[in-house]
């Protein structure tokens, strides 16, 4: 139990599980029957233990250098070596519970948890450590669409709201870190940007997606959107320009990394909520 919960706290919990509930709640929206949901939030839950349990495993070194005491492999709660081997097993699962989903759906679901952890090496200190972001949130919605009995794509509108998801969370998750992981090399995209620009871009990024979920479904006819859509949409603009805001006034910090975490959260639920349309 003691090692079962050393993996738990390298898995980065809060995303898994906020990852894991965003998947279920397109295959509630995309009209998926209970088994098949339950089946694709399991899977994709694996897939995010992998993801996370390997960024702590390689990044082991670096977070004892700048003191993570809150990273139970950097601690030596759990070894590396054991680290690995749970990240892989977790992978193996998640490929196992995603085949009766369908060869589309397993294809899919390699390529965004290969696309983690490709991000956690060799991507996360390069200019191009955002990538893994657009093409793993990017694939995303496709997860629910493809896991139906007549499995299709998503539509490009969810995809591209899929996508700004992924980068607003990227070039946001690292803010609260950026002078710990200058201390040890890592040199990804947000922090050759610095922290408002990262900031700025995001929320951005977010209201682009917003706009894509908001006229995607009806075919750009303003006139069929729901009252539920404009609120949300309302609501992500609000925050981000919030963002923007607070951005050229102070130096970025927990707090706007927490607004665009919000304004990210909302876009997800505009997405889910407009998951009916992901059937067509």
């Amino acid at each position: 139990m003691r090692i079962v919960r050393a993996l738990w706290g390298s898995s980065h919990p809060g995303p898994t599980l906020v990852v894991t509930a965003l998947s279920a709640g397109l295959g509630i929206a995309a009209g998926l029957e209970a088994w098949r949901i339950t089946l694709l939030a399991v899977a994709v839950f694996f897939g995010q233990l992998s993801i996370g349990i390997s960024n702590d495993a390689i990044d082991a070194d670096r977070d004892r250098a700048v003191g993570r005491t809150d990273k139970p492999i950097a601690r030596g709660d759990v070894g590396v070596r054991t680290a690995w081997i749970g990240a892989i097993v977790c992978a193996i699962v998640a490929l196992a519970l995603s085949a009766p989903l369908g060869w589309a759906m397993l294809v899919v679901h390699a390529v965004v948890i290969l696309s983690g952890w490709i991000y956690n090496r060799p991507l996360k200190s390069t200019p191009l450590s955002i990538v893994p972001f657009l093409v793993a949130f990017g694939s995303f919605p496709s997860l629910a669409t493809l896991s139906a009995p007549n499995p299709s794509l998503a539509p490009v509108w969810a995809s591209i709201a899929g996508a700004t998801l992924g980068a607003a969370v990227h070039l946001t998750n690292v803010l609260p870190d950026l002078d710990a992981d200058r201390q040890t090399g890592v040199r990804g995209l947000p922090h050759r940007l610095g922290a408002r620009l990262s900031a700025v871009l995001a929320a951005l990024g977010v209201v682009a997606g917003a706009l894509a979920v908001l006229l995607g479904p009806v075919g750009g006819d303003v006139s069929r959107i729901s009252v539920v859509s404009w609120v949300l949409f309302s609501a992500v603009v609000a925050v981000a320009v919030l963002t923007v805001v607070l951005t050229a006034n102070r130096a970025p910090g927990r707090t706007l990394f927490r607004l665009v975490m919000l304004s990210a959260l909302l876009l997800a639920a505009q997405l889910i909520l407009s998951g009916g349309a992901l059937r067509g």
